[in-house]
């Protein structure tokens, strides 16, 4: 679980409640009206945006920003390194029952046991990288928009209720909930896009960047293996996806 993003959301919603309560009625801030025109309205319209089948899967990707396990280059690279000293030392058809940790890892490797072309298991492997990439920035564009939708509908809102003031003017008692319909939505549409869509953008975006990077580590180190590359030749080869300092850090501790 991606510990940071749980925190940063329910830091961000708990200061918010608790700066509210400490002024009065957290009730008050409560408006059913409201919440089914910022929150219907946002997601309403954004399913006009995007198919179906896009719009369920962007709730699948969105759990990505919490649920994301990161996998440290490093040990890639230290299995791909053993795997390809397998398969220098005993051929490819060793590796079939080696234990690997990574899925993607797996299938490669797989692929290599079966005796495919190297051009075919890397045009494969792409193809998979590619398509991932894809699904994943169609599910950021979902939440984007949803962060751009948010305060507009809260605009929106804050019409209707302006309009239902003005139209019973006559009517003291009916100013302050129609005021309150005003004020609240353009509240919720702030919160929606600022406390949740639009950082879970960022995250998944950076989450994305990790994980295709592992991949692509993981696609060369198939290659190499299948080109019956040194092991130590692929371990520097491979180490150019560990930052400079990261780099440097290990030098210093071994």
């Amino acid at each position: 679980m991606d510990i940071a993003s749980l925190v940063g959301f329910l830091l961000g919603i708990g200061i918010i409640t608790a700066a509210i309560a400490t002024g009065g009625d957290l009730m008050l801030f409560v408006n059913v009206p409201s919440l089914l025109i910022v929150l219907g309205g946002t997601f309403g319209v954004s399913l006009m945006r995007v198919s179906l089948s896009d719009f369920l899967r962007s709730f699948a990707i969105l759990g990505k920003a919490f649920m994301n396990k990161k996998v440290n280059p490093a040990d890639l690279i230290d299995e791909g390194v053993r795997l390809a000293d397998v398969a220098r030392k005993n051929g490819l058809l060793a590796l079939e029952g080696e234990e690997i940790s990574h899925p993607f890892l797996q299938k490669g490797i797989s692929l290599c046991v079966d005796g495919h072309d190297p051009a075919f298991v890397k045009k494969m492997l792409q193809q998979e990288i590619d398509l991932m990439v894809s699904r994943n920035e169609v599910g950021q564009d979902m939440w984007k928009g949803v962060g751009d939708l948010a305060p507009a509908m809260g605009m929106i809102g804050t019409l209707v209720g302006l309009v239902q003031m003005l139209a019973n003017m006559s009517d003291p008692a009916s100013i302050g909930p129609a005021m309150a319909v005003a004020l609240l939505t353009t509240l919720y549409g702030a919160i929606v896009a600022n406390c949740f869509a639009l950082p879970m953008v960022d995250k998944l975006a950076s989450v994305l960047v990790y994980e295709k990077a592992n991949k692509e580590l993981i696609l060369d180190t198939i290659s190499g293996i299948q080109e019956g590359m040194n092991p130590k030749v692929l371990e520097a080869l491979l180490h150019s996806y560990i930052s400079e300092k990261k780099r440097q850090t290990d030098a210093g501790e071994s």
